[in-house]
Parts: C-alpha cells; structure tokens; sequence
C-alpha cells in the first residue's frame, strides 16, 4: 500500500476482499480522493492519493490474514486485526500496530528516528533520537515497523 498523507486505519477483516470507507466531515468533499487497486494472482497493490487535506479519516479493511507493505509520508496510521507480516513505514507522525503478540513473530525490528518508541508486549520503551529494539522469536511472522520523526506504539 502507497498511502497519502492523512488519517488511516488497516483494518483486518474476516472477509477475503479489499474494501475503502472515507468517514469524516470532508468525506462529501472526496472525489479528487484517487483509490487504485492492481490485483495478481499471489498480491495486490493498493495506492492512495488526493482528496481533502484534512477531517478525512479513510479505513482499508483487508483480510485478516494478509501480509502488509505500507508507505505513507506522513499523518496517523494505525493497523489493527491483521496476524500476517508486516512491514510498516510512516516518515513523520505517529504509527500503532495493535494486536501485536511476540510469540507470533520470528524477527521484529522497530525503530524511530526521532520521538517516542512503545512496545509493552516485547518489553521495550525508548524516546529521543535514533531508538530501535530488534527480536528473534519463534513465531512464522516478521514485523518490521519504523517512523521517521513521531511515535510508534505496538500494542
């Protein structure tokens, strides 16, 4: 996924399909909010662009089971409900993955360039500059997880 600035939410779903909701006081005001989605036959590429610069709240439901690839340049991000990899970079704002439990994990690493870095569930708490933990673990998932300049929380 190549997300626009903003206001997201990667949701995990039960159902085997992709789906887009806009909410927010702006979501009248979204069609110059481009969605494009280029499916294969073992993933699929979803982009984000345009729209409304701000009150736009966009959640991505995919399969609860899927691997994630997100960019986004800045804003807040979360993902919720999704047990397959993950590999997570947002350059400024603040970043949640909940859900996030060590023992499904073979190798985690987490990182912030500059602000606050929060991981209950592996023990780990830094803030400042250059923070980072990294994990090995026994799980068939890989987590990796980074923010530029703002706050990363897994939970």
């Amino acid at each position: 996924m190549n997300l626009r600035s903003g206001d997201f939410r990667v949701v995990g779903s039960d159902e085997n399909k992709i789906t887009v909701k806009l909410s927010g006081t702006k979501a009248d005001d979204a069609m110059d909010l481009t969605v494009r989605f280029k499916p294969s036959s073992t993933e699929a590429e979803l982009s984000v662009s345009g729209g409304p610069k701000n009150d736009l709240q966009v959640t991505i439901n995919v399969p609860k089971n899927a691997g994630l690839f997100v960019r986004m340049p800045a804003g807040e991000l979360r993902v919720e409900g999704i047990s397959g990899d993950k590999d997570v970079e947002l350059h400024a704002g603040d970043l949640t993955i909940s859900g996030t439990n060590p023992a499904d994990y073979s190798r985690v690493d987490a990182s912030v360039t500059s602000g606050g870095l929060e991981a209950p569930p592996f023990g780990e708490s830094h803030g400042g500059l250059f923070r980072s933990f990294h994990k090995a673990g026994t799980g068939k998932y890989q987590l990796h997880a980074h923010v530029g300049a703002g706050d990363l929380t897994l939970n």
